[in-house]
């Protein structure tokens, strides 16, 4: 029987340690949505260190850590439904990616926490933290945290700051986190344990939480009350739209003669993908998405047309230009999709926004629809049914015959004349598109890889095309497939999952392949090798820079990095880390690399070295601008000829209001 609390002999307390009881309450927290239910915190990344191996570290050991919840129940009375699996990390900011991946793919309705130890692995969780606050993905972070008590200070690692005794480098996470708190003192957890939760499962305000453990309190008894350690279920809301609202919304859209979809990532994370194609259907509004909006529909659904903004298809840039009302169902309205504010051209035009959060959804002076995707979607055509609003068959055939035309250069990028010939990024990707069916995963965040992704790729599932560029980070892509395929985990058969990286993502941070090869995770890394920084090689050469620091060369005599390429074999890297790699020199070797990837059970690595595209075979050009400040002065012929180009370019800009 449970000790009963001395101020309340009616109220049994079980008697653990901070971190043991909040391993134990992370434990028994669910999510539900539409009559389904699952585990909020699924799993604990660690690290461990002097800041939280004796705390979160003996808390995890006894609450049966290993993925497949083995060990011991310990003092936390943990069954088998309440055991928390613990997976082992390499870098701390890698741990936060491959959390940020399982909460992607698991829409939002289960995430994973991670521990790190003070000091250095406390900081470098903030990268992690912004991307996915950023990105709207829930992550708990559980940094351990220098004394509360102070029995000697400093200790090992502690910032010291002269005007401020409470600040800790943990105070670097504040503005990147959705929701922050220190606990000084056991009893403060419950409330602020609880706080989290909210806010981990708020389609609103979801994001980084984090909760600072000094090692002191980790290890600290208290009697807890056994009703912080029942089950709780976090219901994730759909808010309706308010009426006023709706009805502004229908005289907007049967108003518009030209409207335009933007599907973001929010119509992803409230699983609107049906719902959209319905309102398609009955209104044929073309549908162009943001990177986390693509897979809104299928490639080959008739009102899908692509990309929009500066990594976008001509086809929905044309349309942007033209459109007078823009639709945008859980999107930012970020700079690369507005082209800076250069591509919502016509005079006339006016925004409406769907979104659930209503600073998202009053963005450009738009019409506010302040509610869930997928019921606002649902709210819409009905209202819009008993109007019979649809398009005119002209702007159908326009935007239609303009798709066509799109999917000719989309072919031409991906042809592959000389299966002998060293293959181009472009051409990596016709090969992997003629490959994949719908089960695939693609995964990728940062490098020229994501504009010709989001113009080129055929997405064929509305999760295939997984690209994280709300923060463009590179070093998220191998670890997060880690955390995707741990997400897909239990399927029959396993869904392929691919982390696409150039060389210097790859460079950046391939430590998780070591956390891919224990797990035996069949992960399928496609590393690109064209020596140095290719998307910003291209940028500097656009903005005047001259691709100065861009390439991965020697220096040469002058001090300057024009030299041979540097002798870096990735391949070998990889190889040493306990991957299987597979290089490809050839179109022809990599069509058949590829393929033996995907059939592979383990951690497996294609490296190809790739060609510089002409004119004609490469990606098409940007279809719209993005504003990168040029040198107002110089003396450099280059840079002055593309301030000119800057001025002409940042006169068509507007704001809308």
């Amino acid at each position: 029987m449970s000790p009963t609390s001395p101020a309340n002999p009616a109220c049994p307390t079980r008697r653990l340690t901070t971190a043991q009881a909040l391993v134990a309450f992370l434990a028994r927290q669910y999510t539900e949505r539409d009559g389904r239910r699952q585990r909020l915190i699924s799993a604990t990344w660690g690290i461990f260190g002097h800041g939280n191996v004796a705390g979160i570290g003996q808390a995890l050991l006894e609450a049966g850590g290993g993925r497949s919840g083995g060990g011991g129940n310990g003092g936390a009375g943990n069954g088998a439904a309440h055991r928390m699996p613990y997976l082992q990390g390499r870098n701390e900011q890698a741990m936060v990616h491959a959390a940020v991946g399982y909460a992607r793919q698991s829409g939002r309705l289960s995430a994973h926490a991670v521990t790190t130890s003070i000091g250095p692995g406390a900081t470098n969780l903030v990268t992690g933290a912004a991307l996915a606050t950023i990105n709207r993905l829930p992550v708990l972070l559980l940094p351990g945290d220098t004394f509360a008590t102070r029995p000697a200070d400093p200790v090992l690692q502690q910032l010291e700051v002269e005007y401020a005794g409470d600040v800790s480098v943990n105070d670097c996470l504040r503005p990147v986190s959705r929701y922050f708190d220190r606990i000084t003192r056991p009893e403060a957890l419950i409330p602020a344990a609880l706080q989290a939760m909210r806010v981990l499962a708020d389609p609103a305000g979801t994001g980084a939480v984090t909760l600072a453990l000094p090692q002191d309190v980790q290890a600290e008894a208290y009697d807890w009350p056994e009703e912080f350690f029942a089950e709780r279920d976090w219901h994730v809301r759909r808010p309706a739209p308010d009426a006023h609202e709706r009805e502004a919304a229908v005289r907007a859209v049967r108003s518009a003669r030209r409207p335009l979809i933007v599907a973001g990532g929010g119509v992803r994370h409230s699983a609107a993908e049906e719902t959209l194609a319905a309102f398609t259907a009955a209104t044929r509004i073309p549908v162009a998405s943001t990177q986390a909006g693509k897979g809104a529909l299928r490639h080959d659904h008739p009102a899908d047309v692509g990309g929009i903004g500066h990594t976008g298809t001509a086809t929905a840039d044309e349309l942007a230009r033209t459109a007078d009302l823009v639709i945008g169902i859980g999107t930012r309205f970020s700079d690369f999709t507005t082209a800076s504010g250069t591509l919502f051209a016509n005079p006339a035009v006016r925004f409406l926004h769907l979104n659930i959060t209503g600073f998202d959804a009053h963005k450009l002076a738009a019409l506010p629809l302040v509610a869930d995707a997928r019921a606002g979607l649902e709210a819409l055509t009905a209202a819009l049914a008993g109007h019979g609003y649809r398009v005119d068959p002209a702007y159908e055939t326009e935007y239609t015959g303009a798709k066509e035309a799109w999917e000719e250069r989309v072919e031409a990028a991906f042809a592959t004349p000389d299966p002998t010939a060293r293959p181009t990024q472009t051409q990596v990707l016709g090969l992997l598109d003629a490959l994949v069916t719908e089960d695939d995963i693609l995964i990728n965040a940062a490098g020229s890889l994501p504009g010709d992704l989001h113009k080129l790729w055929r997405t064929r599932s509305r999760d295939q095309y997984h690209v994280e560029y709300g923060y463009s980070c590179m070093g998220y892509e191998i670890p997060a497939a880690i955390g995707v395929l741990l997400a897909a985990e239990g399927r029959t058969p396993r869904r392929p999952v691919w982390a696409l990286v150039g060389d210097g993502t790859y460079l950046m941070n391939p430590t998780e392949i070591v956390t891919a090869v224990q797990e035996n995770l069949p992960l399928k890394l496609v590393v690109l090798q064209n020596h140095g920084y290719a998307s910003i090689g291209g940028l500097s050469e656009s903005v005047g820079a001259e691709r100065f620091g861009t390439a991965y060369r020697h220096r040469d005599a002058d001090g300057g990095f024009t030299g041979p390429p540097l002798p870096v074999d990735l391949a070998a890297n990889a190889a040493s880390l306990g991957m299987r790699v597979l290089r490809a020199t050839t179109v022809d070797d990599l069509r058949t690399a590829l393929s033996e990837a995907r059939d592979a059970g383990g951690p497996t690595c294609v490296y190809v070295e790739t060609e510089t595209p002409d004119t004609v075979s490469g990606p098409p050009p940007a279809q719209a601008w993005w504003d990168v400040p040029v040198a107002e002065t110089a003396s450099r012929p280059a840079a002055v000829k593309a301030r000119e180009e800057y001025d002409r370019q940042v006169a068509a800009r507007r704001r809308h209001l």
